[in-house]
């Protein structure tokens, strides 16, 4: 009898460490996003934040459902892709919105002589397809084509190619991988501009205990060994944004007065 009741505390047990785990699993990605949306909402600027970031996850989440039509892997990390795609959009229409508007402020500090002439921000469009413009659109709605057009293109090669093992494994490899480098556009962006201001460091804490626990929840689930080789990966770039924090704090490349805004608070 005290062998069954302890069976089923054991088991109640590891029930609920499992939908804890898949709960974190699933919402644990976005929350590293919470506190950079608010401090570009509240600065109203959003230079120190790379949309890159927006598209390497957006690819990286679309193929990984794509992979699960050929490979079975858990249904949390299929609602985690599904959860990271929408907050990514979200993340892509305040930036627009905020990068619109500072382009609008500037030209209206420009014309503050001409006030007869119209005030215009030039429009960027996706349909243009004018690579010097890629992913700096001026609509939201140009960035949500994109991401249209990729899904339906990619889906139809995933259908066409979906009997073929190598196929398969490649897109989930290029899913993973994707993913993997998530963070090196914020690792580019920092190194471009000498600084880590208006990075949420929040975020890339965030981004490191989150990454590091969804590679150990790889290696515990038996997940394919695409994800947990490009989870370690991961890890290692967030490490080394953090030495950027750790550097560019003790070391300024550039001086005060340059990141000195009026309307923003430091990061730092």
């Amino acid at each position: 009898m005290d062998d069954e009741i302890l069976d089923q505390s054991m088991l109640v047990v590891y029930q609920l460490v499992s939908w804890i785990a898949s709960v974190a699993i699933i919402f644990g990605g976005v929350v590293p996003y919470i506190p950079q949306y608010r401090d570009i909402r509240r600065t109203q600027n959003a230079e120190g934040f790379s949309t890159y970031v927006c598209l390497v996850l957006l690819v990286a989440n679309i193929l990984r459902i794509l992979f699960r039509f050929g490979r079975y892997f858990e249904t949390p990390l299929l609602w985690q892709s599904i959860i990271m795609i929408i907050t990514m959009l979200i993340m892509l229409n305040l930036c627009t919105n905020v990068r619109v508007a500072t382009e609008l402020n500037t030209k209206r500090r420009s014309f503050t002589d001409c006030k007869d002439e119209e005030i215009k921000v030039p429009k960027r469009l996706f349909v243009e397809f004018d690579w010097n413009y890629f992913w700096s659109w001026s609509r939201f709605v140009d960035y949500l084509q994109c991401v249209v057009a990729f899904t339906v293109l990619t889906a139809y090669v995933t259908y066409l190619l979906l009997d073929s093992v190598l196929f398969v494994e490649s897109l989930g490899f290029l899913a993973v991988f994707t993913e993997a480098m998530l963070g090196t556009p914020q690792l580019y962006c920092n190194y471009q501009n000498k600084s880590t201001e208006g990075m949420s460091i929040k975020m890339v804490l965030m981004w490191t205990s989150g990454d590091t626990f969804k590679t150990g929840y790889f290696l515990l689930t038996q997940a394919p060994m695409q994800f947990w080789i490009c989870g370690l990966l991961q890890v290692c770039v967030d490490i080394a944004i953090l030495f950027q924090v750790y550097y560019y704090s003790h070391y300024p490349q550039k001086p005060i007065s340059h990141t000195t805004h009026t309307t923003s608070a430091k990061a730092l």
